[in-house]
Parts: C-alpha cells; structure tokens; sequence
C-alpha cells in the first residue's frame, strides 16, 4: 500500500504568513463544481461542497482497493472571480463573487473511477433517501495554472482584503508581473471546528511575467 499525502509532496500546498512567494504549479487534477454568489449564504456554495466530499472520500477507497494507492482527501478549494477584482479587496461584496469550488485528486484517478465514484455516491444516498442536490453537476478536470504568486493568510476570510491589495497593487506590480486567471484560495483548516482567528488560507494568483 503506497500513502500519499500531495499536501506535503507537493510545493504549491507551501506558503507562508507574511512572505508573498512565486510558484510553479504544475497541473493538477481536481473535482469541480461551479455557482454563483455569497459562499456565505448562497444554497448553490452549501450544496456544491456537500456534492465534493462524498466524491472524493468515494475515490479514496475506490483508489485504495483497486490500485492499492491510499491518498488523503485533499482540502477543499475554491476560485473565485468578479467582473471588478475590488469586490475582494476594499468592497468585499460578497453577492458579486463567482466561483468554483473544488478538491484535488492525484491523476491516477481515471474518468472511468471518477464516473464510478459518482454512481456509488448517488446510490448510497437514495438507500438512505438522502438528497445531494449538486451531484450531477461535480466534474472531473485538470487545472494548470502555471506561475503563481501566493502567501498564507491567518484569520478570518474577510481580513484577506489588505493582503489581496498589497499582492494586486504591490507585489505582483513591482516583480514585473501581470495578473491573469482566477484568484486560488486553499483551506488547510476545518472550517466547522476552527476558530475564526486560526483560519490557514492560502492566497493564490496566476501571473505572466513581463508587462
């Protein structure tokens, strides 16, 4: 049996507080659902990470048994997009954001595991007449995101502002770099059971070198 555990092998699940660090990030494999609006109140946000875990703990086992592969279940993971990037700086209006919502899978995972995964998760639940509303909307697809910048942020999710301004309007300018894609957020913390002040975040953005 081969553990493995992608947060540690891997340098792009590396940052640290207070040190905006460039990354090589090579393409990885992740289950995705996307939707729309406040993470905080919106259904679609609640229902689509209802919809990944079961997936991805249905892929562990199936990875394990078939393949004698036994990988964690990565942490969840989010994109996230808005028609004007203030939004999640100085604004922070939250009903304007757009995301993806996500967790990483090694890329032994196959379409036909993945499909697989699905079905036995959808058959689980209507045994025990359980609804997961946004099923048959998690996809299985490969991200590369290249060069990155990315930090650690310790706190509440609405104390990112400053750090994301800093990174926006500092860093990335004064490296020679431009923005591009989508802003990365990983979340190495359990959300249900950690408090709001010890939240480990980390903060990514795609970039291109040279203006």
């Amino acid at each position: 049996m081969v553990a493995i555990d992608p947060k540690k092998a891997l340098d792009a699940y590396r940052a640290k507080r207070g040190e905006f660090r460039i990354v090589e990030v090579p393409p990885l494999q992740y289950l995705m659902i996307d939707g729309a609006g406040d993470p905080n109140t919106s259904p679609a946000y609640r229902d689509a990470v209802s919809a990944l875990f079961p997936v991805a703990y249905a892929l562990k086992f199936a990875s394990r048994s078939e393949l004698g592969i036994d990988t964690v279940v990565m942490p969840l993971e989010g994109l996230w997009h808005a028609p004007d990037m203030e939004s999640f700086t100085s604004r922070r209006d939250k009903s304007a954001w757009m995301w993806t919502s996500m967790i990483m899978v090694g890329d032994h995972i196959t379409a036909s595991m993945f499909a697989h995964a699905v079905e036995s998760v959808a058959q689980k639940a209507a045994k025990k007449k359980e609804l997961i509303p946004a099923l048959d909307a998690v996809r299985l697809e490969t991200l590369e995101e290249g060069t990155c910048v990315q930090t650690l942020h310790v706190g509440p999710f609405d104390d990112e502002g400053p750090v994301l301004d800093d990174l926006h309007r500092r860093f990335i300018p004064e490296n020679g770099l431009q923005m591009r894609g989508r802003h990365h957020e990983i979340y190495l913390s359990d959300l249900r059971r950690t408090d709001p002040a010890k939240l480990r975040t980390i903060l990514r953005q795609p970039v291109t070198r040279g203006a």
